[in-house]
């Protein structure tokens, strides 16, 4: 063999070598320090090798901080009517395909009690942005289901700081607002009619109100890039987020965004699991679409640095009625039958279901 060829060969050695070293020192990094700047996250979100050190250093960070309980969040999906037109969600205004839905405050309370009899210590009201739900009709339904004894979040959108406000006052603990993308150009692009601006102020009213608040991202958006990525992390960071939720992109036929690529349930995971590395002690729910793109979607996400399952309780057809997106999972299920499945997935990886109210320990 050659000197040069011997001198190549030792370069390419030394390079591998190094390139090792330089990953798992970053990982080491986030594990110990929760701390990344721009580039690394990227480089993380973009490497191939070493992607179960990721998972595996987000899960001993989950478990140091946070144990071995996951937080069941049971969640009513009660109106499917939506003034925003977003391009790619199924409850858009302009789907005239979707058979829409309005639950009155006599259902929505009934399915509350049948979730806290099933063991649900907190409880998720969601829909789209339905203004039939004023602040007072609002107040009354929050004030009601507080009196069962579980703590409320509520994710319906866009409101008013009064809105907020009062909502707060009648008894919500925490507000789901998803960012999606943190990318201004991009958000206003698929969010048309909307302002980034207001989004992110929205979050910061609900933050100086008092509430624990939620946001997140959607994984593969068409011209999303890895540094957009990295910014939505960084975002996370910047505000503190008391919850991260971080799913794929999946395209929905009734959308003008049908025939895009969609997310991968890999890049979903790596954002899950950097969030968790840079934000121990938030809580981080495996989301349903991870497990629309694989089998065992909820279970890998809880092992690689989640501790949140959120179970649908919605009851009869309004389950395949809230479509954001194809393929849903356990639309024909019934409520108690979700609640025995989780939790048995939940037991068959050594984990335990919390008795508590699941808010976050700084």
């Amino acid at each position: 063999m050659s000197t040069y060829l011997n001198l190549f060969i030792c370069a390419i050695i030394e390079k591998n070598e190094y390139g090792v070293k330089k990953m798992l020192d970053i990982i080491n990094k986030a594990e110990l320090m929760h701390d990344l700047n721009k580039n690394e996250i990227i480089q993380l979100l973009e490497d191939e090798q070493y992607k179960e050190e990721l998972f595996k250093a987000a899960d001993r960070v989950r478990e140091k901080y946070l144990g071995n309980e996951v937080h069941l969040r049971g969640l009513i999906e009660f109106s499917n009517i939506c003034k925003q037109n977003c391009l790619y969600c199924g409850l858009r205004r302009d789907n005239k395909e979707v058979e829409r839905y309005r639950l009155d405050k006599e259902t929505i309370l009934d399915f509350a009690k049948k979730a806290v009899s099933y063991g649900y210590r907190t409880l998720v009201l969601q829909s789209g942005e339905d203004f039939y739900f004023t602040k007072d009709l609002m107040c009354e339904i929050i004030s009601e289901i507080k009196k069962l004894d579980v703590a409320i979040t509520l994710s319906i959108g866009e409101r008013s700081y009064d809105e907020y406000k009062a909502f707060k006052e009648a008894g919500a603990d925490r507000y789901l607002l998803r960012i999606e993308t943190t990318d201004k150009e991009l958000y206003e692009r698929l969010d048309p009619g909307m302002s980034f601006e207001n989004r992110v102020n929205c979050l910061k009213m609900l933050k100086e109100l008092g509430y624990e608040v939620g946001t997140g991202c959607l994984i593969g958006l068409p011209n999303q890039t890895t540094e957009s990525l990295a910014n939505d992390i960084l975002f996370f960071k910047e505000i503190d987020a008391d919850m991260v939720g971080v799913g794929p992109f999946i395209p929905n036929e009734q959308t003008p965004l049908a025939k895009e690529r969609g997310g991968t349930f890999e890049m979903a995971l790596k954002v899950m699991a950097i969030t968790r590395l840079l934000l121990p002690t938030s809580n981080i729910p495996a989301t349903t679409a991870m497990e629309t793109l694989n089998k065992q979607g909820r279970q890998i996400a809880l092992q690689s640095g989640a501790n949140v399952v959120m179970p649908n309780v919605t009851e009869g057809k309004y389950r395949a009625l809230y479509k954001l997106y194809p393929g849903k999972i356990c639309i024909n299920d019934t409520p108690a039958h979700c609640r025995g499945c989780i939790t048995g997935k939940i037991y068959a990886i050594g984990r335990t279901v919390s008795n508590d109210y699941g808010f976050r320990k700084k």
